[in-house]
């Protein structure tokens, strides 16, 4: 043991911390992005939308379409990249906030008096419908596009970050904000926040309890288009990924507190920096026994560890700070 924590503290040093810091941070920013959609849902119904991570994969594969058919490759420039990525996220967004929709009106909707395993059945239902529809009719193979937005920034001790890594982190940030402005102070978040708190006196009081709930899952599908798109940029798509990538923003939900806005984002970046930094020194502080290939258990225990010390999660889901 002696002889693994000497290796450990010989291997770490500032850059390569700030390093991961910066890769967890950035991983983060697409956990949060997804994750806040989760939270929206249950904020308003207390369900979880298991098919969102889905959503996330149709926002990737329209991304992925739109770039095949202008032809960009890594050389194109950004006179030709920035109208194309703009073009691509209108679509997916549109895409997407119609699946969302759909998935709210023909899975949900019609369950909403059912016992609450019958919803979540029927999301597990249109998950595997939408993975098998993409397999069958798009592709069933892994797609990267070419790298549209080269170069990084050095920021201290040879530490760098490239441009994606900084779009993600602004962009993420930016949703965050303005989802919690237009759930704050418009009329459409106040309508989410009466039916979170209570629906039958919501309805009463004039919130039309179908309009709400729908633009709910227009909304946060249109985030899940917003993390597609910037997933792409950096790493390949497929048709199973959502599943995976599903499965931790719901994580990095409840850890940040669902039902949250701030929570979830906070969960989506504390989640991507136990992500780099486990992967990073898993093998050092095991002696061995683990390597970079655990990441995905690593975070799932964070996610262990967090229910039994913090059930509520980080930041806590409080009603009135339901969306």
């Amino acid at each position: 043991m002696e002889h693994c924590l000497n290796q450990l503290t010989s291997n770490v040093n500032g850059a390569q911390l700030l390093q991961q810091l910066v890769n967890g941070l950035t991983l983060g920013a697409i956990y949060a992005l997804i994750a806040l959609g989760y939270s929206m849902v249950y904020g308003v119904l207390e369900l979880i939308n298991f098919a969102h991570g889905d959503v996330f994969m149709f926002g990737a594969f329209v991304t992925v379409g739109v770039v095949s058919v202008f032809g960009l490759h890594a050389g194109s420039g950004l006179a030709v990249v920035v109208p194309v990525l703009l073009l691509a996220l209108v679509l997916s967004f549109l895409v997407c906030a119609v699946l969302g929709f759909s998935i709210e009106k023909v899975a949900y909707r019609p369950l909403r008096s059912a016992p609450r395993l019958a919803p979540l059945i029927s999301a597990v239902g249109v998950s595997f419908v939408l993975e098998a529809w993409v397999a069958t009719f798009v592709s069933s193979r892994s797609l990267q596009i070419p790298e549209l937005l080269p170069g990084s920034i050095k920021i201290f001790l040879g530490v760098s970050i490239s441009y994606v890594q900084i779009l993600m982190l602004v962009v993420s940030v930016l949703m965050m904000v303005g989802l919690t402005v237009l759930v704050r102070y418009s009329r459409l978040g106040r309508g989410m926040r009466a039916v979170a708190q209570d629906r039958e006196a919501a309805a009463l009081m004039g919130v039309n309890l179908d309009q709400t709930i729908s633009f709910t899952f227009i909304i946060g599908s249109g985030l899940a288009a917003v993390a597609g798109l910037l997933w792409t940029l950096l790493l390949p798509v497929g048709n199973v990924m959502g599943f995976l990538a599903g499965l931790k923003a719901f994580t990095a939900a409840v850890i940040g507190g669902i039902g949250n806005i701030p929570g979830a984002m906070v969960g989506g970046f504390a989640l991507g920096l136990a992500e780099a930094f486990g992967a990073s020194y898993a093998s050092n502080l095991s002696c061995g026994f683990f390597n970079s290939g655990y990441q995905n258990a690593i975070a799932f225990a964070f996610l262990v560890v967090m229910l039994i010390f913090r059930p509520r999660g980080i930041l806590g889901a409080t009603v009135s700070d339901r969306a």
